[in-house]
């Protein structure tokens, strides 16, 4: 029984042990750091700066040396027959006997011929030919433009990153406050739902011994009802909402999560009125480098149509080996080997190209005016995106002031109208109306700290302050 009773305390315990591996706590911080590295918009970020440093090295490859072999076998199955024209010999039986001889024609298996020719088949039935050969890119204006349009293409890629890693803090900071907003509305619709639930029994006995009308019991079951719908509707948004921060957050979205931080806490780190003063570096935003790369690559592509007339050279070097049977005898150290070697250099020059060339530059030329103009745009866009970013974030913290002191308020005449009530001095219309009110703005206070951390997290995007 001991025994038993050990094994079933040593079982609770690995469960409660595992139970608590399965959940992970995080404060804000640590849910953004850990979405920078597991969210899949990262992962897919860093698998492109990975892809572009293979892209960047591939088109190095074009101009270092490039070394290939080859390996023909032929085998006639029936050999190739050419006529030979028997005028070229002296024409007597012993010289086209001899020809006959030694290129192995059997007159009485030989193909006819026309007359004055001799049907010969060249060379042997079997042949092996093996090479080797070494090709270097000497000069091409494009490839010089490649490279530089490689690192352009790497660039452009570790930057996208930086904007994703920016977007990623931005969404895992609102997924985050939702499920506290989420887990805020529950407590405060759970506490109103108790106070709704006395005033009801109160009321019912109230109406029971015929001191109020049944219209006052009725209009607090209204009440109630909607409170306890909304309460269910809040618990199905923070079960979502837990999801799609793990969603965010690059974790499978069944996973237990558990928050740190609450809205309380956030709203003192969030409120910081120095961001509303700071200055805004235009050449530092990852918006404008990312303009600034597009424009470099409509240049670069104007150089590389400018680059097509320049004349290309290039040098190659071969060496091969043939070998010769009528059987298959390659293998066979008596088989005779004959090497060859070959050099050259090719020269391509661009002469005429019925103006192609020249379109193409015209066309590569105005897409570089229009990521010129497209730059401007970026300018004024970020620029206005500051501006309005600092106007939404001190809107945000003048409305959270504005529901904290109206939700005080709405306590306040909520807890007056129920002593009126109680006393018979006011209605139940009355009390429902200082309720809904109180509601309203326990909401709009909720809302409204909601709203400082996200205006404050697309302040610090429009500044492209740094993730720390």
């Amino acid at each position: 029984m001991r025994n038993k009773l050990l094994l079933l305390l040593s079982f609770c315990f690995v469960s409660v042990a595992f139970s608590q591996e399965k959940t992970s706590s995080f404060s804000l911080d640590d849910a953004i750091k850990f979405a920078i590295k597991n969210n899949y918009d990262a992962k897919t970020a860093q698998n492109n700066i990975e892809a572009a440093k293979q892209k960047k090295w591939e088109t190095t490859t074009i101009g270092l040396p490039q070394i290939s072999a080859k390996v023909d076998y032929q085998n006639w199955l029936k050999q190739q027959v050419s006529l030979f024209p028997a005028a070229f010999f002296d024409n007597t039986s012993s010289v086209v006997d001899t020809v006959e001889e030694y290129f192995g024609i059997n007159k009485t298996k030989a193909p006819s011929a026309p007359d004055g020719f001799i049907p010969v088949a060249f060379g042997t039935k079997q042949t092996v030919n093996a090479a080797i050969t070494l090709n270097q890119l000497i000069f091409d204006g494009s490839y010089l433009v490649g490279l530089q349009s490689a690192k352009t293409y790497l660039k452009i890629s570790e930057q996208a990153k930086e904007k994703t890693a920016l977007s990623i803090r931005e969404a895992v900071i609102n997924a985050y406050g939702n499920v506290l907003v989420a887990e805020k509305s529950i407590s405060i619709l759970e506490s109103n739902l108790k106070v709704l639930e006395k005033n009801l029994r109160d009321t019912q006995k109230i109406y029971e011994n015929g001191l109020n009308e049944e219209e006052d019991v009725e209009q607090l079951q209204i009440t109630l009802t909607n409170v306890k719908s909304q309460l269910n509707k809040t618990k199905r948004l923070k079960t979502i909402g837990y999801k799609m921060l793990n969603l965010s957050m690059g974790r499978p979205i069944e996973e237990a999560l558990e928050l740190i931080d609450n809205l309380d806490n956030l709203i003192e780190t969030n409120i910081n009125l120095s961001l509303l003063s700071s200055n805004f570096n235009l050449n530092n935003h990852i918006d404008f480098k990312i303009a600034e790369n597009d424009r470099e690559g409509k240049r670069l592509l104007m150089q590389l149509e400018k680059s097509k007339a320049l004349p290309s050279l290039s040098a190659f070097v071969n060496v091969g080996y043939a070998g010769n049977s009528n059987s298959f005898d390659f293998l066979k150290s008596s088989q005779k080997w004959f090497d060859s070697s070959l050099m050259g250099v090719s020269l391509n020059i661009p002469i005429f190209s019925s103006f192609q060339r020249k379109s193409r530059t015209q066309q590569a030329k105005i897409e570089l005016e229009n990521s010129d103009i497209k730059l401007i745009e970026i300018k004024e866009k970020l620029n206005l995106g500051v501006a309005k970013a600092k106007s939404d974030y001190q809107f945000s913290i003048e409305q959270y002031d504005s529901a904290r002191q109206n939700l005080r308020l709405a306590e306040r005449i909520e807890k007056k109208q129920q002593v009126k009530f109680f006393e018979g001095v006011s209605s139940s219309f009355d009390l429902s109306q200082a309720q809904n009110q109180l509601y309203t703005q326990q909401q709009n206070y909720i809302q409204s700290m909601l709203d400082v951390i996200a205006q404050k997290a697309a302040l610090e995007n429009a500044l492209n302050i740094p993730l720390k």
